[in-house]
């Protein structure tokens, strides 16, 4: 037997106010018309990324921000002293030094600040030679293309239904950069939110002066002092639910956090690396460039671009952790496993690849 659903209408009063009310006639109309419009707008189209887009800023000012002069600050400010673009804590930007190698460096200023960008770089004697060429070539006054902000290490807080007991905040080293960011958002979020800053010497720690203000909310922990930290004094008072940490420093002190956050399902953790992590799961395969027939095998614990400098040192790449895309090549033939974020589904489909941190099963063809 068929039942007859009764037609609903808007209660009498309801439809007679919307008669004589004009205010509610004109954001009706306006409504419509962009709901009509809407079908004929079109979204711009989404940058692959294959060509970052840079912007050519002026160093307006270096300082050292360490006692022992290991850490040198650099402000970057537009030439016609406009706007920059805006960015929030966790970002990082890339700069193309003078010898045309690009560099990642997290930026440590105000967000609120769009007149200026500010990023910190500790010179490794060790390193990749980047940091050396910051240290020796980048002078006030001088030009310099810098990337436009991304961000791999967002702080997520204040959203829907997330009410967090605390934020722990924790640096090693020049991990501080990110850090000091997010210090600044939670305060003025009043987020309760607690740092514990490590250093190997109190000469080598950056931005000390600045987070005085925070007072006891920030603890220093200075290892030819106290001994290297421990986890538990990294998470010392951190409540057990509803709370988050968010880390940057050495790969062995992430690890650590991660193995004692493990029996706390309810806290979350937020993690920068300064060097790209093992490879987990991977399984030998071969790359062949397609141009001049040439195949290296990659190991089950080699990353394909590791495998590609051995034969190729000119190769371009930065991070080396999948966010950057310096490195991205294009797959001709086989089948990729994608194992980072930084690539699109349109990124996909044109065949791009990341060899820092992306795999296969079997046999690659790449364009090279």
């Amino acid at each position: 037997m068929a039942t007859t659903i009764p037609r609903t209408e808007l209660p009498r009063h309801l439809r007679g106010r919307f008669r004589r009310d004009p205010l509610m006639r004109v954001m009706n109309a306006g409504l419509s018309a962009w709901m009509w419009a809407e079908k004929f707008t079109r979204l711009p189209a989404v940058d692959t990324g294959e060509h970052p887009e840079f912007i050519e800023l002026a160093i307006a000012e270096r300082v050292a921000v360490t006692d022992d002069g290991s850490v040198v600050a650099l402000t970057f400010v537009a030439p016609d002293g406009g706007l920059l673009p805006a960015w929030f804590a966790g970002a990082h930007v890339d700069v193309r030094l003078p010898s045309g190698a690009v560099r990642q460096y997290s930026l440590c200023g105000d967000p609120r600040d769009r007149s200026r960008y500010r990023i910190a770089v500790r010179l490794l004697p060790d390193g990749r030679g980047g940091s050396a060429e910051v240290h020796a070539s980048l002078l006030p006054g001088m030009r310099v293309w810098i990337g436009l902000p991304r961000n791999a290490f967002p702080l997520a807080v204040g959203g829907f239904n997330q009410p967090l007991s605390e934020v722990r905040l924790i640096a090693g080293g020049i991990g501080i950069t990110p850090i000091l960011p997010m210090a600044r958002r939670l305060e003025a979020a009043a987020v309760p939110w607690s740092l514990i800053y490590c250093g190997r010497t109190r000469e080598s720690m950056a931005f000390l002066g600045e987070l005085e203000q925070y007072g006891d909310r920030v603890r220093r922990h200075i290892d030819e002092v106290d001994g290297p930290a421990a986890v538990t004094d990294l998470l010392n008072g951190l409540p057990k639910t509803a709370a988050a940490v968010y880390a940057c420093g050495p790969a062995p002190m992430l690890d650590v956090i991660r193995q004692a956050l493990a029996q706390y399902p309810d806290v979350e953790f937020h993690a920068e690396r300064f060097t790209p992590a093992p490879v987990v799961d991977g399984a030998e395969f071969e790359l062949r460039f397609a141009k001049t027939g040439e195949t290296v095998t990659v190991a089950a614990d080699e990353t394909a671009l590791d495998a590609i400098l051995a034969v190729r040192p000119d190769t371009t790449y930065s991070c080396r952790q999948g966010f950057c895309r310096s490195c991205v090549v294009r797959v001709l033939d086989g089948e990729p496993e994608h194992r980072s974020q930084a690539l699109s589904q349109r990124d996909i489909d044109a065949g791009h690849f990341l060899p820092c941190v992306s795999r296969a099963q079997e046999t690659l063809v790449i364009d090279l």
